[in-house]
Parts: structure tokens; sequence; C-alpha cells
């Protein structure tokens, strides 16, 4: 399945692309995300955990950057990723690139091409549920961005600070957010015609 997604950070085009693509920079503000292992500069490791009500899922994988182009300020990240207890998996071919926005800000445009297989394809049935969530991930990403930015920015964190450890997503207020969201939108259609 492939969707679309945008966010703005608050910051010119040139240090946005400075922070997006250095990976254990950005690698804290992914919801449920941990990096475990830098290959080389293109090239890592990392778990994913997510919470489906009962049902705790977590993810190992790899990403790698595919395509990387500084001048145009895009790139093509790919990752792959199966579930620890062999309940299916997910691949995933991520295009982004930023747009300046505003007088010093950035917009970044993303579109995502999503493979889900095993049991793991039974969550995501529903293509419009699984744009829901990706856009909650995509808002929860920026939010966790943006604070950084603003501590970096306020030289809050110490240098020698532990990293905060990695949460699991939580999956049920996902879902039920983007059902709420696409109930809403189903009752403004109905209203309209």
């Amino acid at each position: 399945m492939e969707f679309q997604n945008k966010f703005d950070v608050g910051v010119p085009p040139g240090e946005a692309w400075a922070i997006l693509t250095d990976i254990e920079r950005v690698a804290p503000c992914v919801p449920g995300a941990e990096l475990t292992e830098v290959i080389d500069d293109r090239r890592f490791k990392g778990n994913v955990s997510v919470r489906l009500g009962p049902v705790a899922l977590t993810f190992s994988g790899d990403a790698s950057f595919e395509e990387l182009d500084d001048e145009a300020r895009s790139a093509r990240v790919k990752a792959q990723g199966r579930d620890a207890k062999g309940r299916g998996g997910a691949n995933a071919d991520v295009r982004f690139r930023l747009v300046p926005s505003g007088e010093s800000g950035t917009t970044v445009e993303i579109s995502t091409d999503l493979q889900l297989s095993g049991a793991v394809a039974q969550y995501g049935r529903g293509v419009g549920m699984i744009k829901d969530v990706a856009a909650q991930l995509i808002g929860q990403f920026a939010e966790a961005l943006h604070a950084q930015i603003a501590a970096e920015r306020a030289q809050a964190p110490a240098a020698d600070a532990a990293p905060a450890a990695a949460r699991p997503i939580s999956g049920f207020a996902l879902l039920w957010a983007a059902l709420l969201r696409r109930l809403k939108r189903l009752a403004g259609a109905k209203t309209d015609g």
C-alpha cells in the first residue's frame, strides 16, 4: 500500500537535511524505535516495539539509505523487519524530500510504499486505517523532532546524559485515534452530500 504524509520543521532546509540524514540524532524521535547498530553512514539495524491491546510486537530489522541527493535534499530509505516471535514482517520503501516553507522553515514530504506479511498483515486490512496510523506516527515523530531541536538550541541536554529508553508504540491508542478521525471524515462526507 502506498501513502503520503508531510510535516513541517522550524529550521531552514539545509539544517533540516543535516538533522534528518543523521540517523543517530533522529532515531530517538521515531516512536517505539531503538537504534541497535550503525553499520556505516548508510546502513543501520534496530528494533521497533508496537503494542496492539494485549499483543506486544517487536520488529527487528535493518534500514539503509538507498539514495541520498544532498543538492535536491531528497532521499530514499528501504527498511525491513520481522517480528521476534515470527508473527510477520514489514517492508517499507520510503522517499522523502525537503521543500522550503515560509521564511525559515522546511516542509518534509514523505511517500511510503509499505508491505505487511503474516499475522501482522491482519492488523492492516483496512488501508485507510493504516494511513491514519501512519499519520499519527508522523505527527508524533514531528513533535519529538521539534522538541529535540528546541532542546539542542537551548543546549538543555547534557552531552553525557543517558538516552531515554524506547517505549512501545501504543497501537491501541493509535488505532482508536485513527478510527475516530475516519468516522469524523465519513460523517462529514455524509452531511456534505
